[in-house]
This record gives structure tokens, sequence and C-alpha cells, in this order.
């Protein structure tokens, strides 16, 4: 398997084609895929985080992964995206998947369940017209720490000055 630069205009055509219950985004940060056989195989959209709460400067959000079956393409992805976003350096990357969904993708890529959401719609009287064509059942976040910490400081990788 070989991985590629997508631009999001070909990761969103192949969204709109292939993923199960959601649609195209409309931005990311950067787009990535999988080929094998010289055929795309699988598309991962990273982004920013969708919750406004959630640490904007530092932290990435897979918006979306897709793939069309093969074998490992997932967790392919899933691992090239951590990769790429510590060398842009941020500190974390996440994603959100059905509670029904189980995972192994990500467990097989390092990454660990953070939270079950309880699910629903982000409308509400002060802040409307969000989508809610996709799913709104419960889902699990799953993240990866890109930089490691400890007692709050963050260490830096340094390049040899030789």
């Amino acid at each position: 398997m070989k991985l590629v630069h997508v631009e999001l205009k070909e990761a969103n055509a192949y969204v709109a084609s292939k993923h199960r219950h959601h649609k195209p985004v409309t931005g990311h940060r950067f787009s990535l895929g999988a080929e094998k056989g010289g055929k795309l195989v699988g598309v991962v959209i990273v982004g920013r985080p969708v919750a406004r709460q959630t640490d904007q400067r530092n932290t990435l959000e897979v918006t979306r992964l897709c793939s069309d079956g093969t074998p490992n393409v997932c967790s392919f992805l899933y691992s090239a995206a951590a990769r790429a976003g510590k060398l842009l350096g941020y500190h974390k990357i996440q994603t959100f998947i059905l509670a029904s969904e189980p995972g192994t993708s990500l467990r097989a890529a390092g990454w660990v369940k953070e939270i079950t959401s309880p699910g629903g719609d982000w409308n509400c009287q002060s802040r409307g017209n969000r989508r809610t064509d996709q799913p709104q059942g419960q889902k699990e976040r799953w993240a990866k720490i890109l930089v490691a910490q400890a007692a709050n400081k963050e260490y830096e990788i340094k390049e040899d000055e030789g």
C-alpha cells in the first residue's frame, strides 16, 4: 500500500461515492489517500475539531475516513494522519465513531477510546441550522497523543546541531 496526497475535492468525491452514512465535508487541514496497485482504495480527511470547546490550535480531528474494504486501509490511514499531524506540530488527533462500530482499526493504529457521548444533534435555540443528516446516536471519541507531556511540560524533539 502506498500513501498519497489527495486534494479535498478528490477526497470528498470518494466519500460521496463510498461512505455509509456521512456526506462530504466543507473544509480540512489536509487529506491523504491510500493506493494499492495504482488504485485509490481509501481516504482520510483531517480538519479542525468540530466542537468549539476543543483546542482548535493543537488538536486535529479526522472528520472522514472511507475505504473500499481493502484490508488494513483504515488503520494505515489513521496511522498516517497521526504521523502527519505530529510532524505539523499538533499535540493530539481525535475522531468520533458510532458506538456500534468496534474501533478495531483505531486500536490497531495505537489510538485509545476516551469517552462515549450521548449523541443527538447540535441545534438549540441560540444555534440552529446545524446539519442533521448524519447519525444522531451515541458516538465514541478516540484519540492519539502526538506530543509527550510530563508535569505539564512539553518535550520537543530537537535536531542535532552537528
